[in-house]
């Protein structure tokens, strides 16, 4: 029988399923650009558009070397990342950690499948939000999405309610 802990992992099913059916869609249909001047379709006028690229970087494009150096390191990274996220999934009892979690593997497995397959990350969904930070959003998927809305998940959980939650006990 399966821990507890590890009862949301359909999650991760789900993130990995959705994140690489629209990347397969997306590298079918449209043609691959370079950052912000690749072709793009508008879906919300210059706020929400389609626009693809290929991401040999992480996070904001960030960038370890060469192509090939990137590939490695992040794959290398990404696989020591997800031993220990598993590692603190079966750990917890928190419920909110235990939805979180699974929601980080799948982006990060997503990702992955990517970077191993293809040698960098598949990157559509192309935001802009007006004078926030920087010019224009990076250029993201599903699976980066999975894993900031966990982060925030997380974020809000560890600052709000953890604290709430262990004085309850």
């Amino acid at each position: 029988m399966i821990a507890k802990q590890y009862k949301y992992l359909w999650l991760s099913i789900v993130v990995v399923f959705l994140d690489q059916i629209s990347k397969i869609i997306v590298r079918i249909t449209m043609p691959i650009g370079n950052g912000f001047s690749a072709p793009s379709i508008p879906v919300l006028g210059e706020l929400f558009k389609l626009t693809h690229v290929q991401n040999c970087g992480a996070a904001f494009s960030l960038s370890l070397g060469s192509a090939t150096f990137n590939r490695i390191a992040f794959t290398a990274i990404t696989a020591a990342f997800l031993i220990v996220i598993f590692f603190i999934l079966k750990k917890t009892e928190s419920k909110v950690e235990q939805i979180a979690y699974p929601l980080i593997i799948g982006g990060a497995i997503g990702n992955l499948i990517d970077r191993v397959f293809i040698g960098g990350v598949t990157d559509f969904l192309d935001v802009d939000f007006p004078d926030f930070i920087m010019e224009r959003w990076p250029i993201f998927n599903i699976a980066d999405s999975a894993i900031v809305v966990a982060i925030t998940i997380l974020i809000i959980y560890f600052i709000f309610f953890e604290k709430k939650a262990l004085e309850a006990k």
